[in-house]
């Protein structure tokens, strides 16, 4: 099976659009690190239930681990604990990290880290055949609607796709 390692940002963006089950489709387990599910899901009520229901799975940080992402938390200052632990897990596991930070995007690639965001996740269930190119098409109305507020994402890339 294939491993995730997530960020936040992503899933508020897909909660935004009513579509939180999607990336669920995918033959993919998605881990966050346990204090991350603790203290950044807390919002809307009922949220981090959903998700912990949907198969998001909380995991611990090895030493080796925790011990980097203080290190980039000290070089990168801007991100925080969660969005090192994020990177930590997907650098040291050698998985792909899910964020759509850019700073955090900025610091992964740099470390050699393959990331992926909300439009990527969604471009990956259609490659997959997880979801149809009807469903596809109204996520990504879905999200041109709520950009700029609850959802932050390149205009250029979502209208690039809705003209697919």
């Amino acid at each position: 099976m294939e491993y995730i390692s997530s960020d936040t940002n992503v899933w508020i963006d897909y909660m935004a659009i009513d579509r939180l089950n999607l990336p669920f489709r995918l033959s993919v387990k998605f881990l966050m690190n346990e204090d991350a599910v603790n203290d950044e899901l807390l919002a809307p009520k009922g949220f981090r239930e959903k998700l912990l229901g949907l198969g998001l799975t909380p995991t611990e940080l090895s030493e080796e681990e925790f011990y980097y992402a203080l290190d980039i938390a000290q070089k990168h200052q801007r991100l925080s604990g969660y969005d090192c632990s994020a990177l930590a897990i997907a650098k040291f596991r050698a998985i792909t990290l899910l964020t759509g930070d850019r700073r955090l995007r900025y610091v992964a690639e740099k470390e050699d880290v393959p990331v992926i965001g909300t439009i990527g996740l969604l471009d990956l269930l259609l490659e997959s055949e997880s979801i149809t190119s009807e469903e596809y098409q109204e996520c990504i109305s879905l999200l041109i609607d709520e950009n700029g507020f609850k959802v932050r994402l390149p205009m250029s890339e979502l209208l690039s796709r809705l003209e697919k």
